[in-house]
């Protein structure tokens, strides 16, 4: 199975490391001038490590976080999906099939009763009837899913905590 990520550059972290990732998930937009002042370097050294967390695939990229009700999608559901058979052909294909959804947007092979679980946004219930009926079931293998639909979002983040050492 292919993973979107590429191979990671293992490497120790020292304080200076570990406080650029620690401001960069939080303000990903801050300028080289004021993240150098805040880790204690002069702007070439910070930009340079910068740089190399980048290339070492430490940092994999830069986005904008969108408010999703602002596109309409009011509603977040979870779908576990079982496959009639497990095979490396038949998650291969699944996993084809699925990166083409344009509503998923994640999706885990997981361990447990079920082979998949998957984070949907959508906007109402039509439109997961939709993508439950026209869309998931339809995918190469699934043999039966079984959907949360989340009343409350408690808590979201794409921040990892950076340990101290």
């Amino acid at each position: 199975m292919e993973s979107k990520r590429k191979p990671l550059k293992k490497r120790k972290f020292d304080r200076i490391d570990r406080n650029i990732l620690r401001i960069l998930q939080q303000e990903g937009r801050i300028s080289y001038t004021e993240l150098s002042d805040r880790v204690g370097l002069s702007t070439t050294p910070c930009m340079e490590r910068v740089k190399r967390l980048e290339k070492d695939g430490v940092i994999e990229g830069y986005y904008a976080r969108i408010h999703p009700e602002a596109l309409d999608y009011h509603m977040l559901v979870f779908v576990e999906i079982s496959l009639s058979y497990q095979s490396p052909d038949a998650f291969g294909l699944f996993n084809q099939a699925v990166k083409k959804l344009p509503y998923i947007q994640e999706c885990h092979l997981v361990s447990g009763d079920s082979d998949y679980l998957l984070k949907a946004r959508i906007s109402d219930m039509s439109q997961y009837r939709e993508l439950l009926g026209d869309m998931l079931l339809t995918l190469p293998g699934v043999k039966n899913s079984k959907s949360y639909i989340v009343m409350e979002e408690v808590k979201e983040t794409q921040e990892l905590p950076v340990p101290d050492r």
